[in-house]
């Protein structure tokens, strides 16, 4: 399967990576990664191991593939949905951070878009060079539920390249449950500086799950049906799962980047208010991080 990785950082690297050793991939990346890419193809390290010599560009205007992956940051969606419309693709299939993504794809793109989570680990180490540094799967399916063919044949050409593969009917519920579980992680990771597996004791604990149980409250009020404790249990197990890994919002901090935050915990608080419910752990969280973003210059 033709297929383009929009934003290929880490994740995006490593899907790319992954995908390259069984069908025809170019990535879309910033200009240092694929100048060595083009020089030295792309190296995959850690849990999966393979140099691949996928195709590599800085411009994603005028692209032709089979299947799109976007893997840029919230922020970028639109950007990036604006300029893959300049190009022509049978399927677009967001595989991004926190909720909204996939309306912004829609709104702009005449493509079918399907919605995804995945749980590897990846780390860019350097140009041309990506860490798997946690095994993990693919989910993806149509964004409002249901089967389709489409799904299904992406799905088939994810696994068929060694990617752990489920095509889900059930996405929206898996959307609200990976939001729950980085409203819970990431901003309390960021704000206090700490690996993932943190958050399973002392304070980081309560503060994780109070994030978390908001945010499966404000899913049921959106007629998704998950319940606190699936919602907790599901952050505990990728807390656990990824106990010494440093969460995209960490690494953010880190890196003196905008994160994510609107489009998670921000995002919360957002569908919160129009619903009339209070999330509160949410709200103070995502004002920290805005704080730290405005002092940072970053917004």
């Amino acid at each position: 399967m033709e297929t383009v990785v929009f934003g290929a950082g880490s994740l995006g690297s490593l899907i790319g990576g992954i995908l390259a050793r069984s069908h025809d991939v170019t990535l879309v990346a910033r200009e240092d990664h694929v100048r060595t890419v083009r020089e030295s193809g792309l190296r995959v390290t850690g849990e999966l191991e393979t140099t691949v010599w996928p195709s590599a560009t800085t411009d994603g205007r005028d692209l032709e593939a089979e299947l799109a992956v976007i893997t840029v940051k919230a922020a970028d969606t639109t950007s990036a949905a604006e300029t893959l419309a300049t190009g022509s693709f049978d399927a677009v299939l967001s595989l991004q951070n926190g909720m909204g993504n996939e309306e912004t794809l829609v709104d702009r793109l005449e493509a079918p878009v399907l919605a995804g989570t995945a749980t590897y680990g990846a780390v860019l180490r350097e140009s041309g060079v990506v860490a798997c540094t946690g095994l993990g799967d693919v989910v993806l399916g149509p964004r409002d539920g249901g089967s389709s063919e489409l799904a299904e044949r992406v799905g088939e050409a994810f696994a068929a390249a060694g990617l752990e593969t489920t095509v889900a009917d059930d996405m929206p519920r898996r959307l609200w449950e990976k939001l729950a579980v980085n409203a819970g992680i990431n901003p309390v990771t960021a704000l206090s500086d700490v690996a993932n597996g943190a958050v399973l004791e002392g304070p980081a604990s309560d503060l994780a799950s109070a994030a978390t149980r908001e945010t499966a409250r404000v899913a049921r009020a959106c007629d998704v049906s998950i319940s606190s404790r699936e919602a907790i249990t599901a952050m505990e197990r990728v807390a656990a799962d990824t106990a010494a890994n440093t969460s995209s919002m960490r690494q953010d901090v880190r890196a003196g980047r905008r994160t994510e935050i609107d489009a998670i915990n921000g995002y919360v608080v957002e569908r919160a208010n129009e619903l009339g419910l209070e999330a509160p752990t949410n709200r103070t969280v995502t004002s920290l991080i805005r704080t730290w973003e405005r002092g940072s210059g970053l917004r």
